[in-house]
């Protein structure tokens, strides 16, 4: 009986106990409700009041800081007037979404982080693949979207999540309805004044922000780094916009006798500084075949060099050194093959990316095939690409080519790299059409197989690269050099069917890349470089993002050096000096010259000596030169050297947006 009342007495203890912790678990889910509603409710308040745009305002201070320090601050420090301008900026538009309602305050503020965002990050992108920022007036690209977006998977890091983290949480947020956006609040008349009040403050800070963030561009309109740096990256857009719409405030000049007048002027000057030659070529080319061949993202610092015990590019390597090396070419464009194309042909700077091709192109310019047409040749222009890329159908009839072979027009298109005719096929058969040319012709081949994202997708006998990246195997570094190895194959397949033809040993052939593969600051590229100078520089690296493979053959002669800087805007006025024609309006000099110097269409300069990025610096050590210790003649060369940058920028933008060659 004693064990039955025990065995009920905890039964009873058991039950209760349970009881209990029904209750206390019954409490805690209802603290926990009630703690819950009450973050949600405090959330909630936050969220829809003045406290949530300030938040966003300094994580979008925050994502600014991070985007200077990713692109225009690489291993420089931020300067203290850039972040103290986006200060400004960020907290005026702040202010302006705090005046307003607060379901439109909260909404607004939402937008604006997404908008600024992906402006940032879209920027951030873009600066890694060409060391700019984008322009407004890139909108017209969009065309071209499938063959960027081929190469976006390549240059987004992991690290760029973090422009959009407080977006996604945010969204989570949102769908789990944890937030939740107020109706309209009823507010009495003296917080809608206030509102007033502040929201009339912030426009009149924000318009006169703007106004000075656009007189500070106009200090550097070419340099758009230092507009950035100068007025923030927000600044830079809003001048940008405005430059876009009113476009024609950018050029200097608006007639032709004016621009004539200077170039005649700064033309005079050149000839008498640097128009001896180093070699008397004169005319040695005329009558003689031309062969123009753009080589896709090939830079110098890929010429000469081995990895794992092979040549890189062994068929370049022997032609280069056979022939003429020029080691110093440097590329103009915004990473754009077309502006490379555009520079060569006419001897100018080519407007913002792609838009002297597609948007300028019925422009009239003193082109070189209507240069080398005037002297009897037979023109082209071949691309293993279809012609409404980069327009160039229409700007090559516009230029007077003869024979403009694009993709339709080549028989065998069954290899396709990356989109476009192999280079291989596309050599092969660019022989054969020439054999069919009246002699003497000129032709201006472009090459695509190594464009990024330098995977060679398409190229059937992968046994055509023959190197062993080894370390940087799958890299975006790796993937370029084989993609550099296998342009290197088809180059030889090109000169080994110029030979069968009986057409290389009397052709003239200029090859030179288009602009550059990698972004300056690769971490795998840097490794490579510093493999072959431990002493490398961040000047080194500058000058390695915009130095271009060059070389070329011209019969009779051999084992030349052309050490001494050359760009694109040489090309034709070297080629009017070999077969002794007319150049006409060219901004360039003959490369066998002796002018020391280049310009770069965003305000740099490479000399013999020098390096001009916002400052000077001494290329043999990288060092920072201050012009005040250099012996008089040396600063006002280099003086001189800014001055003729800036003039030549200025009349070649004034040449494209006003058409003052016609």
């Amino acid at each position: 009986m004693k064990e039955k009342i025990k065995e009920n007495q905890k039964i009873k203890e058991k039950i209760k106990e349970k009881l209990e912790k029904l209750k206390k678990k019954e409490t805690d889910e209802k603290e926990m409700k009630i703690t819950k509603a009450k973050i949600k409710e405090v959330s909630n308040r936050f969220f829809n009041s003045i406290g949530f745009p300030i938040l966003i305002g300094i994580l979008l201070l925050l994502k600014t800081i991070f985007f200077y320090l990713n692109t225009i601050s690489i291993r420089e420090t931020i300067d203290k007037d850039t972040i103290l301008g986006t200060i400004a900026f960020l907290a005026t538009v702040i202010c302006m979404i705090c005046a307003l309602p607060n379901r439109g305050r909260t909404i607004t503020t939402i937008v604006v982080d997404i908008l600024l965002s992906i402006i940032l990050f879209a920027d951030n992108v873009y600066h890694t693949y060409s060391s700019s920022v984008l322009s407004v007036a890139q909108i017209m690209n969009l065309q071209y979207g499938e063959e960027i977006m081929d190469t976006l998977p390549m240059l987004i890091k992991a690290k760029e999540i973090l422009y959009f983290l407080d977006i996604l949480l945010m969204i989570v947020l949102l769908c789990a309805k944890v937030l939740k956006i107020y109706k309209k609040e009823k507010t009495d008349w003296k917080k809608k004044i206030a509102k007033v009040l502040v929201g009339v403050i912030a426009i009149v800070l924000f318009l006169k922000i703007d106004v000075d963030f656009i007189e500070k561009t106009k200090e550097d309109p070419f340099n758009k780094d230092m507009q950035v740096k100068k007025s923030t990256i927000y600044g830079y857009h809003i001048s940008d916009i405005e430059n876009t719409i009113n476009i024609k405030k950018q050029a200097k000049y608006t007639t032709k006798e004016t621009l004539i007048a200077d170039y005649n002027e700064l033309k005079e000057d050149y000839d008498e500084k640097y128009g001896k030659t180093n070699y008397d070529l004169q005319g040695i080319a005329k009558g003689k075949n031309v062969i123009i061949l753009q080589l896709e993202s090939i830079q110098n610092f890929v010429i000469n060099k081995e990895i794992n015990g092979k040549e890189i590019t062994p068929n370049l390597n022997k032609f280069i050194n056979d022939n003429i090396e020029i080691s110093n070419m440097f590329m103009q464009s915004y990473s754009s093959t077309a502006d490379s194309e555009f520079s060569t042909v006419t001897s100018l700077y080519p407007m913002e990316n792609g838009m002297s091709y597609s948007r300028y192109y019925t422009n009239a310019y003193d082109n070189i095939f209507t240069m080398f047409a005037n002297e009897g040749y037979t023109t082209s222009y071949m691309h293993g690409n279809y012609g409404f890329f980069w327009n160039r159908e229409n700007v090559y009839h516009t230029f007077g080519v003869e024979n403009i072979e694009l993709k339709d027009s080549f028989a065998d298109t069954s290899e396709n790299i990356m989109g476009y005719l192999s280079d291989e096929l596309l050599y092969t058969q660019a022989v054969e059409k020439l054999k069919k040319y009246d002699m003497p012709f000129v032709s201006y081949i472009v090459s695509a197989s190594s464009h990024t994202s330098f995977s060679l997708e398409g190229l059937e006998d992968r046994s055509k690269v023959n190197i062993d990246v080894g370390k940087y195997k799958d890299t975006f570094f790796g993937n370029y050099l084989e993609a550099v190895n296998y342009a290197d194959y088809a180059f030889g397949v090109l000169i080994d069917k110029l030979k069968e033809a009986n057409l290389y040993d009397d052709t003239v052939i200029l090859l030179f890349g288009d602009h550059n593969g990698m972004d300056m600051y690769n971490e795998e590229m840097l490794d490579f470089l510093q493999g072959t100078d431990s002493e490398l520089t961040d000047t080194d690296i500058k000058l390695n993002y915009i130095r271009v493979a060059c070389g070329m053959k011209i019969p009779g002669i051999e084992n030349i050096k052309i050490e001494k800087p050359v760009s694109k805007l040489d090309i034709k006025p070297t080629f009017a000096y070999l077969i002794d024609g007319d150049a006409g309006f060219s901004l360039g000099t003959n490369m066998f010259a002796r002018k020391d110097f280049i310009c770069l269409n965003n305000e740099r300069i490479v000399t013999s000596r020098y390096y001009f990025d916002e400052k000077w610096y001494r290329i043999k050590d990288g060092e920072e030169i201050n012009l005040e210790e250099l012996p008089q003649d040396e600063r006002e060369l280099l003086e001189d050297y800014y001055e003729k940058m800036r003039r030549e920028l200025d009349i070649s933008i004034s040449i494209s947006i006003n058409n003052l060659l016609k």
